[in-house]
């Protein structure tokens, strides 16, 4: 495996590189802060040209709602249907079956 280079070892090459450039004539301009790359500030979100935009937009919230519907059905008012459930005793060992209706009650 590659070793992986350290945050230090990447800035002092940096700087090297920097110090090799500025002994060659080169010049650092000092940009300010905030100062936006595109030449003609412009807004590119703004003015579209990122991408056009559609005019006939379809809402998906119905769809989704109709989906997330089918995934998960509303729950019928009818009366559950009794439960058998096992009894056991203090020892945890099987005493008898009952009729529950509600499974919640049950232990």
């Amino acid at each position: 495996m590659k070793p992986l280079k350290t945050k230090a070892q990447i800035r002092a090459e940096l700087e090297a590189e920097i110090a090799a450039f500025e002994q060659q004539g080169g010049a650092v301009q000092q940009v300010p802060r905030g100062l936006s790359g595109n030449p003609h500030n412009i807004n590119l979100f703004a003015h579209g040209t990122i991408g056009p935009k559609s005019p006939n937009r379809t809402l998906l919230t119905d769809t989704v709602k109709a989906l997330d519907d089918r995934k998960h059905p509303k729950a019928s008012n009818r009366p559950k249907k009794p439960k058998r459930v096992l009894l056991k005793d203090d020892f945890g060992e099987p005493l008898r079956w009952v009729w529950e209706d509600d499974v919640k009650d049950a232990k």
